[in-house]
């Protein structure tokens, strides 16, 4: 009789039995990459739960996890699984004040904390909140003076563990026989864009079988090698790193820390890559950077075979017939000089395939990466879905679209508008929140997601925006501010911004711009600067970001759908949008109503005719202090184009 294999300890004991001496786990320590083989992971799995059975953690119980992407916060997560309990991974960026609605909504009474800094943070919460009794802390450095009640080190708990372990060694294996595959195996907390996050809780089943569908799209197996870099409290390193490696068997790679993940990615050399949008934009303005430095000569080689690249790479990549032999030839040499090189630069060059989804990428950006070789392909999805709604198979990509829906998920498009999904990923429930369970699920059990979009004529799915975004401006004009916004941040200089235009006679946006592509840009051409404020205020700065709207403008103009939704006023923020102060998401999703409201002087400013408006700001610095900036900030004009001008010429 075949075991099964229908919860995450299950499956982890089995990867233990059938590959017990291939890698699971790597971590960069001290610039050496430490290896653990599937054994010693389940070794380690059976020393962290007995050790929390131990300290009274039972079946029920919540057990929090924040810190950067480590093996034994991934192993406490599977731990808390055996014993019945529900891992609550944190966003480790999040203050303490944001950690502490989710530490009380989700009624956490263990946490498993990285370091210091994530201690200090739950220390701070349990004041608040007494009913978190236990921390546990991987990294001691900085701690060996703390003595607060409850807490103590990893390496503490393993050694509660392997005694608690021996007095009873059926101990183990008899509670991960008790687990069900309908038992919650997490919660992950939404990044709460429109308010408070939600906590969606996600069963063994759904999970394992949305990553069972995954590996077998795309031929994951035991020999690939992934770079798990992504916060672990967001539902694309759950689904991806944690749920898939139990289902292939492949290793995953922890980098050293945040600001070694290109080193590390470029010495791991992953076969299997996933990342938002935001991520794929940092690569791709640090090449522009890279280049910008460069000689003459290696700019214009570089600018020639991007062009080759963008006319047939795409062709090529999909071997689709039609390349004339000149340009595979160019195209080919292009390989050898630029591409290759590129690629491996990045880390990129072993890529088997790779993913991005969370929000919609820019056309331009995922033409980049397709076009020098790389299998980019779109993803939709979200949280209560366990991510995966459509995929794109190979051979069948298209820029503007995330796919077909994936096997056993049905999409639904409902007379306003929005897309509705059916799957068995989808979540049991929010987490003590019935009412909005019962508002994002249907009688009919469909999740009602909150995008709007439409199947084109081959089957695939388009996104444009967030059903509640999507506007039209006094004219009729459809207007799509995240469309937009996705064509501006294609360009290096812009890191961040936010169009308005709903029910008004134009599109008027605000702008972030890229600190590190800006400031390179700057020392290029000697303009002296003293800080972000300064440099976002000179004049040099503000032509090069008009000269970026007005490309987009350009494009937009032979847009049947949006080509009158053209940016006509901007202005150049002085401070950068920050998560920290509301205006972003911990995913880097952009608090539209939260930036209009804070910013409600400048946007009327944009649409009063004035010339500039100034402003004064409160900003948290990362000491904790507030303090205030201000600034008179110039609104630009930005020029347009005629649309009927613009369609004949396409």
């Amino acid at each position: 009789m075949t075991e099964p294999r229908d919860t995450f300890p299950r499956l982890l004991l089995h990867q233990a039995k059938v590959r017990p001496h291939r890698p699971a786990f790597r971590e960069k320590d001290l610039g050496i990459w430490q290896t653990w083989t599937w054994a010693q992971v389940a070794d380690e799995v059976r020393l962290l739960a007995c050790g929390l059975a131990a300290q009274g953690f039972g079946r029920g119980d919540r057990l929090a996890i924040v810190g950067d992407n480590r093996p034994r916060l991934y192993w406490s997560m599977i731990a808390a699984q055996v014993l019945g309990g529900v891992p609550v991974p944190l966003y480790q960026d999040a203050v303490a004040d944001e950690m502490a609605f989710v530490v009380q909504d989700a009624e956490i009474g263990f946490a498993v904390a990285e370091d210091q800094e994530q201690v200090d943070k739950l220390l701070e919460i349990q004041q608040r909140w007494p009913l978190l009794k236990r921390i546990y802390f991987d990294d001691p450095r900085g701690l060996r003076h703390y003595a607060q009640d409850g807490l103590m080190s990893i390496e503490s708990l393993r050694a509660i563990g392997r005694d608690y372990a021996g007095r009873g060694p059926e101990f183990f294996l008899g509670e991960v026989e008790k687990a069900r595959s309908s038992d919650i195996a997490v919660i992950l907390y939404t990044s709460g864009t429109t308010g408070k996050p939600k906590g969606v809780s996600q069963t063994h089943a759904a999970m394992i079988h949305t990553a069972r569908v995954l590996v077998a799209f795309d031929g994951i197996a035991e020999g690939d090698d992934l770079l798990c870099y992504l916060p672990m409290a967001w539902v694309g390193d759950f689904l991806y790193s944690y749920a898939q490696v139990h289902i292939a068997g492949f290793c995953l790679n922890c980098p050293e820390s945040p600001g070694t993940v290109m080193n590390d990615l470029r010495e791991i050399g992953p076969t299997y890559f996933f990342a938002p949008p935001r991520i794929y934009e940092n690569i791709l303005t640090q090449v522009m950077i890279r280049i910008e430095d460069a000689g003459w000569a290696k700019r214009r080689m570089f600018h020639y075979f991007m062009g080759v690249a963008k006319r047939v790479g795409m062709k090529i990549l999909e071997r689709k017939p039609g390349v004339p032999l000149t340009d595979r030839l160019r195209y080919r040499l292009g390989e050898l000089l630029v591409y290759g090189p590129l690629k491996n630069v990045l880390g990129l060059s072993r890529i088997r395939v790779a993913y991005t989804g969370g929000e919609a990428i820019g056309p331009d950006l995922f033409d980049f990466y397709r076009s020098i070789g790389i299998n980019l392909k779109q993803l939709y999805g979200m949280t209560e879905t366990c991510v995966t709604v459509c995929m794109q198979p190979s051979g069948e990509v298209k820029l503007d679209t995330v796919g077909r829906p994936m096997p056993g998920v049905e999409v639904r498009i409902a007379d306003s508008g929005e897309v509705l999904v059916r799957s068995p990923g989808l979540m049991k429930e929010y987490h003590g929140r019935p009412e909005a369970t019962r508002e994002a699920l249907d009688a009919e059990g469909f999740f009602h997601t909150g995008d709007a979009g439409y199947f084109d004529p081959d089957g695939h799915l388009k996104i444009i925006d967030r059903a509640k975004d999507v506007g039209r401006l006094a004219d009729g004009t459809l207007f799509a501010p995240k469309y937009l916004e996705n064509k501006l941040k294609f360009f290096p200089y812009i890191k961040e911004a936010v169009c308005f235009g709903d029910g008004r006679d134009k599109v008027c946006a605000l702008v972030n711009i890229d600190m590190a592509a800006i400031g390179s840009w700057a020392e290029r051409r000697n303009l002296a600067y003293s800080g972000y404020a300064d440099l976002a205020l000179q004049p040099a700065v503000h032509d090069l970001i008009r000269e970026c709207v007005e490309k987009v403008n350009r494009a937009l103009a032979a847009d049947s759908t949006l080509g009158n939704s053209q940016i006509r006023r901007l202005l150049v923020l002085h401070k950068e949008l920050d998560a920290d102060e509301g205006e972003l998401t911990r995913t880097r999703k952009v608090r539209r109503r939260h930036i209009a409201e804070k910013y409600s002087p400048l946007v009327d400013a944009l649409y009063s005719g004035k010339t500039s408006c100034y402003v004064e700001t409160q900003v948290r610095f990362e000491d904790g202090r507030t303090g205030t900036v201000s600034a008179d900030l110039k609104i630009l004009e930005a020029r347009t184009y005629d649309v009927a001008a613009a369609r004949r010429a396409a």
